[in-house]
């Protein structure tokens, strides 16, 4: 799929744009966890029953993910930016509906409306492609991925001290108010990208797609409650499948797709989402397990006796070490791979469930647990999302990035029913009241460790990719080559528009100019294909003009730096014949992305 850019000039991305996008990020994750205190309330604060009340949570996992994939191409068609505002938006809109009612129904549409928000996660990593240098894209994307557990671990602690303190309706003020503050400091400081998709919103696709989702996800949430025998649930899963199964074949015959599935199936894509779902079950579970085990009575023989805020504060780690993994990550990545770092988060993830099958007995040894867990899942997490950007086309960044997000979500779903009935059907009766028992615990972190195995095994068969530094020095040979045969060019009969090498060949030609609009000589253009490797390199003529060939069709970026002016960094789609592509360069210190 093709893609353009608007007529507006880019902003440059400052120092604050990453931290921004990220705040965002932990903001909309915080939606996932905000309740998880007060569960076991719901029904008496709402009064219901507890099968009801479990829609209060229901709800939001559904919208989110409904709104994950259509967001992020909604962002890829009209700009990111502006859906991460929407996302952020509606998702404040939901907090205050949900903070001024005690009532089953409207807390529902509360909850749901705030669920929208999850498309958010996305969204900011396609900004971040879109504007950030390459020096700059692994740490940032990292930490844009690993938001969403770094908001839920977060999230626990805070969340447990104002339910303890202060009434519950607090929980949905503060978030608001945070949704209020991600929505200001996302219109002071970060800009939107030029980059747009052709084509238009497929709503069939929207709609198909949607209801699909709800059809899989609904029995799998509801399953324990309803019977996984019971036709209900059966009959959900089969019309999910007919449902999907009609979808796919609508979106094949699409011009404009809501998903490429012809990209999606892609192996490295496609092997990448499986591996995102298991990532997916293994953080849920510590998610689920160990806040319960901490405030488990000591009388139990096994729980930890702990308050609910010393609970949330033992299980904090998790996301801390998740946050302060990105910059690893990114030196990791950048010499071996994101599918190695992959690999290598997937296993750190497996030795934290194996040691934390013996590592149950004192509160500062779930801590250790969930560091190590946090470490895993932080690299894992990290990785995702560069995979899937190093698989498909710039223009489909936000949507790619979506379905990827989505394949999370369910994973967290999965997990959250098959460990809800691991525990439930493994627990004691006592005095009426349903007890966890050490067995369920230790059965549920081994499933985990099953889902860490099946996705390494996935990770495993992903297509192994030079190390960048080996690419870097390749890249560089060649363009020192290229340059020079340039140089010679220009230093021998006058080159004029043809370009430099007198003869125009199909690829991308067109001129070098200043902010001012006079033409650039002997600045130096580089091809850059979508794997980040240097396809070409030339300089410009003293009108500035410059041709380039492309080795294939495909997307590809253009960077283009003279001395005194500053960089730019040009996408751009080759179809087949000659592209002309003029490149403006910034004022000095600047860095421009379109």
């Amino acid at each position: 799929m093709s893609h353009t850019t608007t007529d507006e000039p880019a902003r440059k991305a400052s120092g604050t744009t990453v931290p921004v996008l990220a705040f965002a990020g932990i903001v909309v994750a915080v939606m996932q966890t905000l309740l998880v205190p007060v569960i076991k309330d719901l029904p008496k604060l709402l009064d219901t029953t507890p099968g009801n009340a479990t829609w209060v949570l229901t709800s939001t996992l559904l919208s989110g993910a409904v709104a994950t994939p259509i967001m992020g191409r909604l962002g890829d068609l009209f700009g990111k930016r502006r859906m991460l505002i929407a996302s952020l938006s509606v998702m404040v809109v939901g907090a205050l509906v949900s903070a001024f009612t005690d009532a089953l129904l409207p807390m529902i549409v509360g909850r749901t409306l705030q669920g929208f928000a999850m498309g958010a996660i996305p969204l900011g990593i396609g900004l971040m492609r879109d504007m950030l240098p390459r020096e700059r894209l692994g740490s940032a994307m990292a930490l844009m991925s690993s938001s969403i557990g770094v908001g839920g671990g977060l999230a626990l602690p805070a969340a447990a001290l104002v339910a303890q303190h202060t009434d519950w309706h607090a929980l949905f003020y503060g978030a608001a108010g945070l949704g209020v503050l991600a929505i200001a400091l996302t219109l002071l400081v970060v800009p939107e990208s030029p980059l747009r998709a052709k084509g238009s919103f497929d709503l069939p696709g929207a709609l198909g797609l949607a209801a699909g989702l709800v059809l899989f996800l609904l029995p799998i949430t509801k399953g324990s409650d309803w019977g996984w025998s019971s036709p209900t649930t059966l009959g959900l899963f089969a019309a999910a499948v007919v449902v999907l199964l009609l979808w796919g074949l609508m979106e094949l015959r699409v011009k404009a797709p809501l998903v490429d599935l012809r990209t999606t199936a892609r192996r490295e894509v496609l092997l990448t989402n499986l591996a995102s779902i298991m990532v997916g079950v293994s953080f849920y579970v510590i998610s689920l397990v160990l806040p319960q085990l901490l405030q488990l009575p000591s009388e139990t023989g096994y729980g930890l006796g702990q308050s609910m805020v010393v609970a949330g504060l033992c299980v904090a780690p998790l996301g801390l070490t998740m946050m302060f993994t990105a910059p690893v990550y990114a030196r990791l990545s950048a010499r071996y791979g994101p599918r190695t770092t992959l690999i290598l988060g997937l296993v750190i993830i497996g030795i934290g469930y194996a040691g934390g099958l013996g590592l149950m007995s004192a509160a500062w040894q779930t801590v250790v647990t969930s560091v190590l867990i946090g470490a895993g899942i932080g690299l894992a997490y990290s990785s995702l999302p560069a995979l899937i950007i190093g698989a498909v086309p710039a223009s489909e960044t936000g949507a790619a990035n979506g379905l990827n997000t989505l394949m999370r979500s369910i994973g967290t779903s999965v997990s959250s029913a098959v460990i809800g009935m691991v525990l439930a059907n493994s627990a004691n009766d006592v005095g009426g009241v349903a007890v966890p028992t050490m067995q369920g615990f230790r059965v549920s972190f081994l499933i985990a460790t099953a889902a860490v195995a099946v996705g390494l095994a996935l990770a495993f068969f992903l297509p192994r990719r030079r190390p960048a530094t080996t690419t870097q020095l390749r890249a560089s040979s060649e363009e020192d080559a290229n340059l020079a045969r340039a140089e010679r060019a220009l230093a021998g009969e006058g080159v004029t528009g043809e370009g430099v090498a007198g003869v125009a060949p199909r690829g991308f030609r067109g001129r070098v100019l200043a902010a001012d609009g006079a033409p650039v000589a002997r600045a130096k253009v580089t091809l850059i294909d979508r794997h980040g490797r240097q396809a070409g390199a030339t300089l410009s003529a003293g009108d500035g003009s410059y041709t380039l060939a492309v080795p294939a069709e495909g997307a590809y970026v253009l960077a283009a730096r003279a001395a005194g002016h500053g960089p730019l960094a040009h996408s751009a789609t080759h179809t087949g014949g000659d592209h002309p592509v003029d490149l403006d360069l910034a004022l000095p210190g600047e860095t421009v992305s379109a």
